[in-house]
């Protein structure tokens, strides 16, 4: 007997990757080998070296084929085996490895656009819905579009064994969010990647496309991000270590290391309005939608707790954005003596 693994990976088109799978048959049993692909087709590669090397990293239950099929997210490895240069999982490895002991965590929330055609899902053929803010987490056939794939996909994530926390409808019309975590750097990052996979691979099934893009409607509505909810075992236990690391992503140039990091067309969504922060101004304030990073009111009540970075887009590498909060919050409480 066999199994099918769906084999995911990140690809090398810029300014933002996309999603790659193909099928591998195995049989029962079998571990998953590495196996290669096509880096010329792929932006990871010239045609007269073409060849590129899967590392399964993450597998997990296939919920779409069902039986014992996997979805299996990969790493891409030049063919010596050292990290391909589009693989930025690898950089979070060291910097999570380096900073274990204080145990960061993360939730992401991630928001996505469903589209069909060439228009948001619910907006009329011709000018525009009506003004946003009663869509969100709406009910009724006038204020929600969307919501049979987003059930679906959801039951999909819960069939496959990830770490999914929540789903809601967000401010514009056929716009959602899912949520990953609380979850390890490496844990949340995998399975957010294999999350967006089955977004677009259940989508398919009711015909429409879901997208990432920060700003998918120009104008007077809300963009799309990825807000970051961060932790360490100091942060959950005391305010004081909420405070050193919501200062230490201020300092000097981290504003900017950050956001240039945080997904393509980030000027576009982080403009001061829109529940947004400027993208050139760093700010963070208790139960502040406006500011870069948000300390929930019940943290601040508590004495201890997490922080919410909402710069992120919807179009962030979690590889990327995980690692810069635990590299710069830990030097920080490390330097601080809060570990």
């Amino acid at each position: 007997m066999t199994f099918k693994a769906e084999y995911i990976w990140i690809d090398g088109t810029e300014p933002t990757a996309k999603l790659r799978s193909k099928t591998k048959i195995l049989n029962d049993g079998a571990e998953l080998p590495i196996w290669g692909f096509d880096g010329s087709s792929t932006n990871q590669a010239k045609g007269h070296a073409s060849d590129r090397v899967l590392k399964p990293v993450f597998s997990c239950p296939d919920p779409i084929r069902g039986g014992g099929d996997v979805l299996v997210m990969c790493e891409v490895l030049n063919t010596d085996l050292t990290p391909h240069e589009s693989n930025t999982r690898a950089a979070l490895a060291e910097v999570a490895e380096k900073f274990a002991a204080l145990e960061p965590i993360f939730g992401i929330e991630q928001e996505y656009t469903f589209f069909k055609g060439a228009r948001p899902l619910g907006f009329p053929e011709a000018g525009f819905p009506a003004a946003q803010g009663g869509y969100y987490c709406g009910v009724g056939a006038d204020e929600i579009f969307g919501r049979d794939v987003v059930e679906a996909h959801l039951e999909n994530c819960l069939k496959a064994g990830l770490g999914i926390s929540g789903i809601n409808a967000e401010v514009m019309p056929g716009q959602w969010e899912f949520q990953v975590g609380p979850l390890a750097p490496l844990e949340v990052s995998d399975q957010l990647w294999v999350a967006r996979w089955l977004l677009y691979r259940t989508a398919e099934d009711f015909e429409v496309s879901a997208t990432l893009d920060p700003k998918p409607v120009k104008g007077d509505w809300n963009g799309a991000g990825a807000h970051t909810n961060f932790s360490t075992k100091a942060m959950r236990e005391g305010y004081d270590a909420i405070i050193t690391a919501c200062e230490s992503l201020g300092e000097g140039s981290k504003p900017l290391d950050h956001v240039k990091n945080y997904g393509a067309g980030i000027d576009d969504r982080l403009t001061g309005l829109h529940e947004t922060a400027p993208w050139n101004e760093y700010s963070y304030g208790v139960s502040d939608r406006g500011a870069s990073v948000r300390i929930p009111w019940q943290v601040e009540q508590d004495g201890k707790g997490y922080i919410e970075d909402r710069r992120p887009n919807a179009n962030v590498d979690p590889y990327v954005v995980t690692r810069l909060l635990v590299d710069t919050c830990c030097t920080a409480l490390e330097k601080a003596g809060q570990v």
